[in-house]
């Protein structure tokens, strides 16, 4: 099974997003650092811990109102660039992002139409993705050069509560890019290790992704991934 758990690698890894303009050297020390530190293994119950570890900008593995997903806050662009290098992520690839409430997307200068604000209300929250346009230049670091962004609003009472209370998540599947997505804690283990900061074990976790589409202003959607919802 593949793994990035090696420190080397990991640095490796660093060193080259570094060349590509995406990574300060104090922050390929932290990876490098992170390597060498054990990752605490908590539970649900850790709640006021997970909390704070995220508002400090850190990464972990924990369950999603899908499957096991790399998380960390979504308004952190260190935060980000550092799951880009833990998933060997393709640069130019944005992340869906996990939302608490439709007000949410206004920390992303997303302001929906009558259309889209009618639909989301009715279809949220559930394993549906929804792409929508973002052109702000201060969220680059989100949607790659795209202009626009995914948004989710999972269907899950614990999920939503950690988004309340620290804001807006990444989420990509537990696993670096190409490998089959961690259905397990364990499995997530070897492929992360300690270059994360913590795990959280749900069980087993197997299901369809998300249902991705795009929104238009007009209401109109375009079916972009079928997966656990439909539209």
């Amino acid at each position: 099974m593949f793994t990035i758990v090696n420190k080397m690698k990991i640095i490796e890894i660093a060193t080259l997003r570094q060349a590509q303009g995406k990574l300060a050297r104090n922050d390929i020390f932290c990876i490098w650092y992170n390597g060498w530190m054990k990752a605490s293994d908590l539970t649900f119950e850790d709640t006021d811990q997970i909390i704070k570890l995220l508002r400090n900008g850190k990464v972990g593995v924990m369950p999603t109102d899908t499957i096991y997903g790399v998380v960390g806050s979504a308004l952190n662009p260190e935060t980000v660039e550092k799951i880009y290098v833990l998933r060997q992520r393709e640069k130019d690839k944005p992340f869906i992002i996990l939302i608490s409430s439709i007000d949410d997307l206004k920390k992303f200068e997303v302001k929906p139409t009558k259309e889209q604000r009618d639909f989301l209300e009715k279809n949220w929250p559930n394993p549906l993705s929804v792409v929508l346009a973002v052109n702000a230049e201060k969220l680059k670091y989100l949607h790659r050069g795209k202009n626009s962004l995914a948004f989710r609003m999972p269907k899950n009472k614990w999920l939503l509560k950690i988004l309340k209370r620290v804001g807006p998540l990444v989420a990509p599947s537990a696993n670096p890019a190409g490998a089959k997505p961690a259905e397990t804690t364990k499995e997530a283990k070897e492929y992360f290790g300690s270059a994360v900061s913590f795990h959280i074990d749900g069980g087993q976790l197997k299901s369809k992704p998300s249902t991705i589409i795009r929104l238009l202003d007009d209401g109109t959607k375009i079916v972009l991934r079928e997966g656990g919802f439909r539209v």
